[in-house]
């Protein structure tokens, strides 16, 4: 009998077992997707409105530029240690201790009265988070065939670029309509949510615990040194004038110290803080490598636009925030359509096209003028956040997508940190590059506008005659001529730093070439 009906043929063909995704499986990837769209929000969610927690907390300049810092601090150091500790307490339970962390870190920041206190719960917020990011990548490609990957690569490649991209927009809007404590209010509802959803869907795979016996301090510690003065100098840096800041020189021998102990224990401890065999396989590492570099222009301009609009076109967190969502948007109409392409396009071309568009997004971007707004922003704006998507989402799966699952988990931390150090290399560069152009073309026009040009005489005589009666007409149209010269000069270190970043991704679609193509066929190993 049972021969006879297991003979019989079925009316619908069912799917191979390894081919569907489970609802189950799905929801509770989608909910973990929204939890690391939550942590990697936060990280720019607070840059438009940094001046409005300042005046809150009656912090100096120097002490609000610490409520990022900070995060991004304690972050870089956290990410790396996720694939030990998902191996050790499992998907289910890191990730949920993570997203309730990051919850009452939230809470506690949106209570602060100090600043003392606000960069004290940025750290722990950035730090408790992080374990979110990793551990998505790491379960996306795991847990789904392969044949799926063009349906989840997108997913977390969006997330992962698009975050970070619209978050100055939704950190001016919140202020805006309400106040900057509600930044971290608006995760309560999520972040609970998440949590629940995760304890009860989540089946991903099974706790070592045994692996926490084994836990490396000395790794740990050696780790923390070196990421964290490594993230300390490449912040402070450009506002410091580099080493001619004692505690950046410190600093930077801090991290050079702690990274040859921290690479000697990687090495020889028996179950390191962060194994880095995956580096050992050339998709892996070269992807790292394009990752890196992409976020050096994802968390670059970033930073550019935002600043370009505050400093020369004086505008407000909500107009900023209005005028930068032309890139989020271009990134999610485009997610689809680029998951459509990487099951028939060569994954190196789509990556060489995306960098390519990415710099001309920028080339565009290099005759600015202090009249540019939301029209001359438009198209390298689109351009951009095309260029990020069509690179970022082959990188992800041409570096993860290859791997053998048990080494998935290490592999994503490594991962998701050379994108975060390419942020950070990436606005330790631009800064630097304004601050010594804008020098440079200040100097330059200053020798220009003298009294043998016409163009500047003209000028002062105009400036002179209007602020007549008004006091020392004659100083006031000269700090007037010294502010417009001071204007135009920033406006042209900004179109220095645009055609850096041009020059920088055309080069960089040179090394496409190196990548192996990938084999995206067949699922992967059962994780369990």
């Amino acid at each position: 009998m049972a021969n006879a009906t297991t003979a019989m043929p079925s009316s619908i063909p069912a799917a191979p077992a390894e081919e569907t995704i489970r609802p189950r499986r799905l929801v509770a990837f989608l909910i973990m997707v929204f939890g690391m769209f939550m942590a990697i929000l936060d990280i720019q969610i607070v840059s438009a409105s940094l001046a409005d927690i300042q005046a809150g907390l009656s912090a100096s300049s120097s002490e609000v530029a610490w409520v990022q810092t900070s995060y991004l601090i304690a972050e870089v150091i956290a990410i790396p240690m996720s694939g030990f500790l998902s191996r050790a307490l499992g998907t289910r339970l890191l990730f949920a201790l993570s997203a309730s962390g990051f919850t009452l870190a939230s809470v506690a920041c949106g209570l602060t009265s100090t600043i003392d206190q606000m960069i004290f719960w940025r750290a722990i917020q950035g730090f408790v988070g992080a374990g979110m990011i990793p551990t998505v990548f790491a379960s996306a490609y795991s847990v789904f065939p392969r044949s799926k990957f063009h349906i989840v690569g997108p997913i977390i490649g969006l997330v992962a670029t698009l975050a970070p991209t619209i978050g100055p927009t939704v950190g001016g809007y919140i202020t805006e309509l309400m106040s900057w404590h509600w930044l971290f209010f608006i995760n309560i509802v999520p972040g609970i949510a998440i949590t629940i959803g995760v304890l009860a869907l989540v089946d991903f795979d099974e706790p070592n615990f045994g692996l926490l016996e084994h836990f490396d301090w000395w790794g740990l510690l050696a780790m923390a040194g070196f990421l964290g003065s490594l993230e300390y100098v490449l912040e402070e840096g450009p506002r410091n004038d580099w080493f001619a800041d004692e505690s950046i020189f410190y600093f930077t021998i801090a991290c050079v110290l702690s990274a040859v102990f921290f690479f000697w224990r990687v090495l020889t401890a028996r179950e390191p803080i962060v194994d880095i065999r995956a580096f050992t396989n050339r998709n892996f590492a070269l992807g790292c490598s394009f990752s890196f570099c992409v976020g050096i222009g994802l968390y670059g301009l970033t930073y550019l636009y935002p600043r370009y609009l505050a400093e020369v076109r004086g505008y407000s967190a909500l107009q900023i925030g209005e005028t930068v969502f032309v890139t989020g948007a271009a990134m999610f109409l485009s997610a689809p359509i680029i998951g459509r392409l990487m099951q028939k396009v060569d994954m190196r071309i789509m990556i060489a096209c995306g960098v390519l568009i990415f710099s001309l997004s920028s080339y565009l971007m290099t005759g600015i003028t202090r009249e540019y707004d939301f029209w001359e922003l438009l198209l390298p704006q689109i351009l951009r956040g095309v260029g990020i998507m069509l690179a970022m989402v082959p990188v992800n799966n041409i570096a993860l997508g290859t791997l053998e699952p048990h080494l998935l988990k290490n592999a994503a931390g490594l991962f998701n940190l050379t994108r975060n150090l390419g942020g950070a290399v990436g606005l330790a560069i631009i800064n630097t590059v304004l601050d010594k152009r804008t020098d440079f073309h200040i100097s330059r026009l200053h020798d220009k506008v003298t009294w043998g040009n016409a163009k500047a005489v003209e000028t002062l005589e105009m400036f002179t005659q209007k602020f007549q009666g008004m006091g020392d007409a004659s100083r006031m149209a000269l700090k007037q001529l010294s502010n417009i010269v001071h204007r135009q000069a920033v406006v042209m270190g900004f179109g220095d730093a645009f055609f850096l970043l041009a020059a920088f991704y055309l080069a960089l679609s040179l090394l496409v070439f190196f990548l192996k193509k990938p084999n995206m066929m067949g699922p992967p190993p059962d994780v369990h």
